[in-house]
């Protein structure tokens, strides 16, 4: 399958799916429907008359799963041939895909446009090339985004020939469409500060990390066992998306293991705490689309 089909298969079916869902589906009843609106929203988005915290666990071995030979995927929210309605999205997270590429394989040139697109490699080199003459290879302890705008061509390959490489890819829906496409990549090592989260995302040039089009921050955390930390929410309505890379930690008394998904919202604050040595990315977002 080629690379432009299966990102644009992935992205045709989710918004179709988003903007379809009636009342009733996916639910025994329409009361059904009604009771999981008031508790969490339809797909995740911030219900303005709640002042209660709102939560939601993806464990690790629910996430949908595509294995190409080449290219093994699992996919935290809907994309390509894996649909659930109910994991459409996070707010405007729309994609985190915990993705491996074999050896000297990848992904061919293909488009995207009006998306914010991260790529947090874990392991190995990936090298990219793109429409706008970026021609660089990223690798674990950087942090590399394109924003996407009015459009822009991209290709993606494993440059090692003895060894997989595994990044996380993120798509995150922006504030405002049609700007000019944009490309940055930086070293995240020198942010980096133990036992505590740091800044790898934000909405601002200036500020620590990359920038996006969006009012969203990303974090990063190292710790060690039975490590704790208070994490407080940059902006009024964002929620946070926590994803587990490594070791077990508790949010606010949630056990969590590897590659655990834990979307929390309605919150100023939430605690956090490691069981063991543990690696972390905090996702914070807007949880309104638009």
């Amino acid at each position: 399958m080629k690379r432009g089909d299966f990102l644009k298969g992935g992205l045709i079916t989710g918004l179709s799916g988003l903007l379809g869902l009636k009342k009733g589906r996916g639910s025994s009843s329409s009361s059904t429907y009604d009771r999981l609106m008031d508790q969490v929203g339809f797909n995740h988005i911030q219900n303005k008359e709640l002042i209660t915290m709102n939560t939601v666990l993806h464990k690790a071995n629910t996430r949908g799963h595509a294995n190409h030979g080449w290219l093994d995927s699992k996919h935290s929210f809907s994309f390509a041939n894996y649909y659930n309605p109910e994991r459409m999205h996070f707010g405007v997270l729309r994609v985190l895909n915990d993705d491996s590429v074999a050896p000297g394989r990848g992904f061919g040139k293909h488009p995207h446009d009006n998306m914010e697109i991260i790529s947090i490699p874990l392991s190995g080199d990936l090298e990219h090339e793109d429409s706008i003459g970026n021609v660089a290879v990223i690798k674990a302890g950087e942090i590399q985004v394109m924003s996407a705008g009015t459009g822009i061509t991209h290709s993606e390959f494993n440059r090692k020939k003895d060894e997989d490489v595994k990044f996380l890819q993120i798509w995150i829906f922006p504030r405002i469409k049609q700007v000019e496409p944009r490309y940055d990549q930086i070293t995240i090592k020198d942010l980096a500060t133990e036992n505590e989260f740091y800044q790898i995302l934000s909405p601002e040039v200036s500020d620590a990390g990359v920038w996006i089009h969006q009012d969203a921050w990303f974090h990063m955390g190292d710790f060690d066992a039975d490590k704790s930390s208070c994490y407080e929410i940059k902006k009024a309505g964002n929620g946070v998306y926590a994803f587990v890379l490594e070791g077990r930690v508790e949010i606010e008394g949630q056990k969590l293991g590897p590659r655990d998904g834990y979307g929390i919202w309605n919150v100023d604050s939430f605690n956090f705490k490691s069981t063991t040595d543990s690696k972390v990315l905090l996702m914070e977002v807007p949880m309104e689309l638009g």
